[in-house]
């Protein structure tokens, strides 16, 4: 029996005293997480925002197997924030659109979850109406013309089913009802309602593809009402990414089970936990690259080297090597070695250990 299946559904419940402690932690952490982010200056605040975000788009989207470029994100996020994000690079479809989403969950957070909505993200996600070859419903319920919707992994002919979702025909009531008890206020602690809004929205399954990123949204706008915040300081999805099959595997046995979510609500909890947690290397990382401009704030760099040292500040990936710095800037490569150098000279560049053709380079934030 599955969850929708169970005669009280959608009537959740959960063991309050059991999960108090645990809510009160969280609720004491986030609190101070804001804290600390207030305390910030305006341009530190809206990078942080900016890089939880990203890892938010990028690793939402990781965890449906689709792998989306960093820069693209960053940029189309900076783009639509109004920051000179420095290397700011054209987007693709599929990345504005993901953006598009994830942004209007958070930063119109107050603004009603509605039908329409939903449908106008569920277009956002697929621009072209296809999730990679295959044609799909956009932008409305699925239909169960190809049959029951169903989770299944495995080879041909011997799949194995870990969900089934209601049928297509209840879709409209269902929905209906999702969206009145997201919209008005219930008493339920807001952590807990995120928790609710996640497992309810994927176990309806209401569109053909995209709902577990669609799912990850609503979640979001659910944390950023109980932060009355539009700005993300820390990311759930990344934190979901880390913990891929242990998501999964709540996910199956709660879909599997009755309506009491006690060991649901306390996974998402501490999940949410843990990138809370996590957040202190985004702000660590913050304060790096405001202190590493202050610090060269009176010396003179080319274009080339501010885009590339704005992307060592944000987390290049890999190693900076002579060779990516000219296909990066698109120039020479001798002109990407003389960049290097100066950079050495001037005390902003460091050299990695090794030589020759391995010899890669490091931003220097002493």
């Amino acid at each position: 029996m599955y969850l929708w299946q169970n005669t009280d559904w959608p009537l959740f419940t959960w063991d309050n005293q059991d999960l108090a402690k645990l809510l009160a932690h969280v609720s004491r952490e986030q609190g101070r997480l804001l804290g600390k982010m207030e305390s910030l200056g305006f341009d530190e605040r809206k990078e942080a925002h900016l890089r939880a975000l990203t890892d938010d788009v990028i690793k939402s989207s990781e965890i449906e197997g689709e792998t989306l470029e960093r820069q693209q994100v960053r940029s189309s996020i900076a783009r639509r924030l109004g920051m000179d994000a420095g290397g700011l690079v054209p987007s693709d479809r599929n990345v504005e659109g993901v953006v598009e989403m994830m942004m209007d969950a958070t930063s119109n957070y107050a603004e009603p979850l509605t039908e329409e909505r939903l449908f106008d993200w569920h277009a956002s996600l697929f621009p072209t109406g296809r999730s990679g070859m295959t044609k799909i419903r956009v932008g409305q319920w699925r239909n169960d013309n190809n049959g029951p919707m169903q989770v299944i992994s495995g080879p041909f002919g011997r799949e194995k089913v870990h969900y089934e979702a209601p049928p297509a025909s209840r879709l409209p009531a269902e929905m209906d009802i999702f969206l009145s008890w997201f919209e008005n206020k219930v008493d339920i602690d807001p952590l807990l309602k995120a928790g609710v809004a996640h497992l309810w929205f994927v176990t309806i399954h209401p569109f053909e593809d995209g709902n577990g990123r669609i799912a990850r949204a609503v979640a979001d706008m659910a944390l950023a009402r109980s932060e009355y915040s539009s700005q993300r300081f820390y990311s759930m999805s990344a934190q979901i990414r880390l913990e891929n099959k242990a998501y999964y595997k709540i996910l199956e046995q709660t879909q599997k089970g009755k309506l009491n979510i006690s060991s649901w609500q306390e996974w998402f909890l501490n999940c949410l936990l843990r990138a809370i947690e996590g957040s202190g290397d985004l702000l660590s990382s913050v304060m790096n690259k405001a202190q590493f401009w202050e610090r060269f704030a009176k010396v003179a760099f080319n274009q080339r080297q501010i885009k590339m040292l704005n992307m060592l500040l944000d987390g290049f990936e890999g190693k900076l090597t002579s060779t990516k710095w000219a296909k990066i800037t698109k120039c020479s490569q001798d002109t990407a070695y003389r960049d290097i150098l100066d950079l050495i000279d001037k005390g902003a560049l460091g050299k990695d250990e090794g030589g020759g053709r391995s010899t890669s380079y490091s931003i220097n934030l002493a």
